[in-house]
Formats: structure tokens, sequence, C-alpha cells
């Protein structure tokens, strides 16, 4: 699932309690800074950044050339004429767009910039899906809780394993289900108290704008209070009450949505817009199916995440990509509003292997995954060929050796890792007193942090736009990633993994994941840090000179 984690203050001024506002703390910091704060370099700066710029310096200043690198990203779709976006997306040399000819023979017709596995061949797309664990229970619960109890005892008998799958996703089903009522509740609540506050607020300031200073003036210190907190978001800071109003109303309007989607799609039973797609969905070999319109009817993630890969560097406009100067994103839409289904990411994998692409980002998880071993063969593939691929973490604030996320280069109770060219990725923030997100998973699974709160980058409708989440922490790691392996191109998929956490920067102070639970924050991932390509292509450099193209 492709979980976007909204950055607002404002939200907590609304007492606005609902999922995706995890973090709600801004430092003072101006907006030029703020946007690009995951670029600095920590060695200057002391904050956790990667150090693009010096990066890019670096391997200038020793003359190094860079190579191209293809990305392949695996997510919700991708505004291929994004104006940061547009000079950097691939294309595909041996296809001719839009003569419905497959014509470099791969078996996708005019996949000019990539290919939609969750579409069909009539142009029409999946938007929305089930949650894994919403199919588990579907396929499972007629068997194990019928209407017959001797029948379903002796299926409980028969099928131990399908049986404790069955109770996890039930559970996990049902805590979702409760806390989707529990959001729509907290923000029908709110809507009932805009009018309120907003009318006590104009009350209070008049036409006069939402500033600390206006603020000095007002004699009920719990108002004046309010709004000096609600000047510290830059989501409202020197607006009018008007404009106040109708940015509450549309916080609280994205609340909705986000919890109406999940009671409507993701864990409605009879919800399956499997049959949009067309495919035989029970054959998992199957790989020739889906359509090339890669943009999809919702590609704010993918593009979002796109751009902190790839965004147009030096340009003058929106944001710079990590590695805007050496990459091009292959667009590989395969996740949808809900969970991505196995059969979808696996040929997704193979496409974006088959097709060119050395990094693989996917910005997505899920706690169940019943055909996982099709995504692993996928997975041994990538191995094989040399590529990389980096995953999201999770957001639910686990420790990975405890619990499950999908797709994982784990297998079911092994502690060792199956493939050496998987870099899974938390999300670390600016704040060194917090450094790790408060959502992001950790463990001895996660192999690095990186930046993944108050990202700014592109989104739809050629905009740009703050979110969080290990989703835009992953992307940063693919950058980084590329960037290296760009000036380094002999360098081998497990070296570019071994360099990024070597040189990550570690920090050991001491942190409270929860009441009973105090650790420091190196011992939360394998690398202990957070990623540097700095530091990265500094070591390449002393260390592989001879794998660098001159």
């Amino acid at each position: 699932m492709k979980k976007i984690f909204l950055s607002l203050s404002l939200a907590f001024a609304l007492n606005f309690s609902v999922v995706f506002a995890q973090e709600n703390t801004m430092a003072e910091i101006d907006s030029t800074s703020l946007k690009n704060w995951y670029h600095q370099n920590y060695e200057k700066t002391g904050v956790y950044g990667v150090g693009t710029d010096d990066a890019i310096d670096f391997v200038k200043s020793k003359g190094l050339k860079p190579s191209t690198i293809i990305v392949g990203v695996i997510d919700s779709g991708v505004q291929i004429d994004h104006p940061d976006l547009k000079n950097n997306i691939w294309v595909n040399p041996k296809e001719k767009p839009n003569n419905k000819k497959d014509d470099d023979k791969n078996g996708y017709a005019d996949d000019v910039h990539g290919w939609d596995f969750i579409g069909g061949k009539d142009g029409k797309d999946v938007n929305q899906d089930t949650m894994e664990a919403t199919r588990v229970v579907v396929k499972y619960e007629n068997l194990f809780e019928g209407t017959d109890a001797s029948a379903n005892q002796a299926n409980i008998t028969k099928y131990p394993n399908e049986y404790q799958e069955y109770k996890r996703a039930k559970l996990v089903y049902d805590s979702k289900l409760k806390a989707t009522e529990k959001g729509l509740n907290n923000i029908q609540e709110n809507q009932k108290q805009i009018g309120q506050m907003v009318s006590t607020l104009r009350m209070a300031l008049g036409n006069k704008t939402i500033t600390e200073e206006n603020a000095q003036n007002i004699a009920n210190s719990g108002i004046k209070k309010y709004i000096m907190m609600l000047a510290e978001d830059e989501s409202v800071k020197g607006k009018t009450i008007d404009e106040f109003e109708k940015i509450a109303l549309a916080q609280l309007k994205e609340g909705l949505d986000y919890f109406g989607n999940q009671e409507k799609y993701m864990l409605n039973k009879d919800f399956d817009p499997r049959n949009i797609v067309g495919d035989n969905y029970a054959d998992l070999t199957q790989k020739y199916y889906g359509n090339h319109e890669v943009e999809g009817p919702d590609a704010l993630h993918g593009t979002h995440v796109s751009g902190i890969i790839a965004a147009e560097r030096n340009n003058h406009i929106g944001m710079d990509g990590i590695a805007g100067d050496v990459a091009k994103i292959m667009v590989v839409r395969a996740v949808p509003d809900g969970d991505e289904r196995d059969k979808d990411i696996a040929n997704a994998i193979f496409y974006a292997v088959d097709n060119g692409a050395k990094i693989i980002n996917m910005s997505f998880g899920k706690s169940f995954s019943p055909n996982k071993e099709r995504v692993w063969e996928a997975m041994k593939y990538a191995e094989s060929k040399g590529v990389l691929m980096v995953h999201a973490a999770g957001n639910d604030n686990k420790n990975l050796d405890l619990t499950f996320n999908y797709p994982t280069n784990y297998k079911d109770g092994e502690k060792t890792s199956f493939v050496n060219n998987w870099i899974t990725v938390g999300a670390s923030t600016r704040y060194n007193d917090k450094l790790k997100a408060s959502f992001s998973n950790y463990g001895q699974k996660v192999d690095i942090f990186a930046p993944g709160l108050e990202i700014y980058s592109t989104i739809t409708k050629s905009g740009y736009k703050f979110l969080q989440g290990t989703s835009m922490a992953s992307p940063v790691v693919a950058g980084c990633a590329a960037l290296l392996w760009a000036y380094f191109p002999n360098l081998t998929a497990v070296e570019v993994k071994d360099i990024l956490i070597k040189t990550s920067n570690k920090n050991t102070d001491p942190l409270l994941l929860d009441e009973d639970a105090d650790t420091t924050f190196d011992k939360l991932s394998v690398s202990g840090g957070v990623v540097d390509v700095y530091k990265a292509v500094k070591y390449a450099y002393e260390n592989y000179a001879s794998k660098a193209r001159n």
C-alpha cells in the first residue's frame, strides 16, 4: 500500500487525530531551506542530510563524467509531463509511440515510458483496491467460520497454516475497521467544531492575518496562545480567517477521503476491481497484460517519489532531485490505493529488469503476501542481473524483526537475507534529538535510514508538496545509489549497497521507542546510520577508483 503521511501542525491545532498526521513540529527554518533540507551536508551543518551538492562537486572536481542510470519506479504512476520531470523520464529507444505495435518485441506494445500492470487493454485503470488482509479474510472465512461448525473444525485441522494466516488477517482487518470508524467519527466531530472555531478567531482578529504580531494584542490568553500556535504553521501563517477556514476544510476533506476510501474499498469484502485488468489472476506466470498509460488516475505518490530521485537539477523551478543530472525514471504502475498484488509486483520487477533498470524503487508494502514466492522469484532474477532494489521499511513504528512487511528479502522465520541486492530503508528527520521519524519501522531487517519527514517534491497537476513517510526515504536512497553508480558504473549492486551502508552517518543518541523500550539510534538498523552520498562518493573514489568513469 502506498502510504502518504502529511506533516501539518494545523491538523494538530484542529485536534485532527488521523493516522497520517504523524509529525506536527516544525523547527524555525526559512521555506527555501526547508524545501532543500535533505540535501544538506552533515559535516557542514550537523543536519542529517545526504550531502547532494557536495557529492556532485566532489566527483566533478576529480574530472569524473557520469553515465545515465535508469531507475524503475514501481508505484501508483507518474505525471511524465511534469515540468520538473519530463526531461528525465525514460524513453524506450526501440518502441514507436502509439502505433499499437510491440516494436521491440518485449511483449508490451507502445511501452514508451514504462508499463501499467493494473490497467486493462481498453485503457481503464484500477485506482482503488482492497487490503491484502481483506482478501485473505474473504478467501478463508467460509472455510473456517462457515455455518457448519463441524466442517469448520475439520478444515482447521486439515489446513493449520492457512488457519493461522486467516486468524492474523482477521485480527488486522477488525483492527483496521475499528480505526477507520474512529477516524471518520473524529473528522465529523471536527467538522462541527470548525464553524465555532472560525467565528472565535474572526472575533479576535477581525480582518487581521494570522501572525505572532497580531496575536500579541489579544487579551484572552487561551485564544492568543492558539493563534500563536497557528502562526507557526507555514500553511496558514499570514493567512486571513477566510483563507484559514478553506485550508482547514480542505484538510478535513483529505481525512474524509482517506478513511472513506478505506471503508468503501480497502475493507469492503464485496469489492473486487480485478476484472478491469482482464488477466487470468490465478495464473501467476502470466506476464503480458495491462496497458501503456503510465500515469493512471492518481499519480501523486509516484510523482512525489520520482521527483526525489530525478527532478531536474538547476532549472530554477520547484526542487532538485538527488540524481536529477544522471537518472531517468522508468515508470512501472502496479500500486493502487489499497494493497498491491503479488502477481503485479513480480511482473513489475521482471519488466524493469528486462528493460534496462539498474535500480528499482519500491515505496509500498503490506502485512500479507499470499504469493510471496513469485515475488521472491522476481527478486532473485533481479539479483542475477545485477539490479539494486530499494524498499520502504513501512510506517507502523514497529520492529521488523518481530512483524511482517512484504515484499521482504527475508523468508518467513529466517534471519539471513536470501538476496544481496536489496536495501530496506527507514525514515529519519532533520531533528537530531528525534532522528528516527516517529512512524518509521526499524530493526535489524532495516538496512539504513534516510530523510523521510518534511520532504518537498513534485506532485500531479505540475505541483509540489511536502509529504512524509518511508515512501519518501526509499527514493532518497535510490537517488543516492543512482548518483554514486553514475560516476562509478563498474561497481556491482552489492558494492553500491555496501558503500552506502559503510558511509552512513552514525548516531548514538538515546531514543524512547515506546514506554518499555529504550535504545539508541545506531541499533535501529544494520548500518546504524543515515545515508550520506557525499561520503559515499568520496569512499568510492578512494577505494574503487578503477571502477569510475573518467
